[in-house]
């Protein structure tokens, strides 16, 4: 019931198209998977490990289970995080560099309205304030992120709570 009134809000492509879900294994993008397979999409939940956080290759572990009881395909990747300023911005680029062009994400409405706030404090212009625009990519942009955590709690579905997110 909770996975089927939280479809009516999502902007997921017609069912039987073949995706690429980006899965870190949050409770965001584990929700997305769900979602994306309850919608009927030919889904591959795609990790990328960036290796920043002890542990983190175990996280891969994770969303391969999730995605083999979804019945969802899974690769995992690997990347390198190049050096410099702003780890968060390198490792974002590091990874939508190994993600095959259009794949999924695991926005929620509260990913949006982080991205305006910080956007703001940052002093960005006018077009810099804009938020991530819904669509086949973002298809979660309607939830919140406890939508998110109550669906991957009422599925059993195990979520790695990442401290730097």
């Amino acid at each position: 019931m909770l996975r089927a009134s939280l479809l009516t809000r999502c902007t997921f492509p017609a069912a039987g198209t073949r995706v690429a879900c980006a899965v870190s294994g949050g409770a965001d993008s584990t929700a997305l998977l769900a979602l994306a397979v309850a919608a009927g999409l030919d889904v591959t939940a795609v990790h990328v490990d960036h290796g920043l956080r002890p542990g983190s290759a175990h996280e891969a572990d994770v969303v391969r289970a999730n995605a083999e009881r979804l019945g969802a395909a899974f690769r995992a990747e690997r990347v390198q995080v190049a050096d410099g300023p702003n780890l968060e911005a390198r490792a974002r680029e590091a990874r939508y560099a190994i993600l095959p062009p259009g794949a999924l994400t695991g926005h929620t409405a509260d990913d949006q309205a982080e991205t305006v706030l910080l956007n703001l404090l940052r002093g960005a212009a006018l077009p810099g304030l804009a938020a991530m625009r819904p669509g086949p990519t973002k298809p979660l942009l309607a939830l919140r992120r406890a939508d998110t955590v109550e669906l991957c709690t009422a599925l059993a579905l195990p979520a790695i709570n990442d401290p730097s997110n």
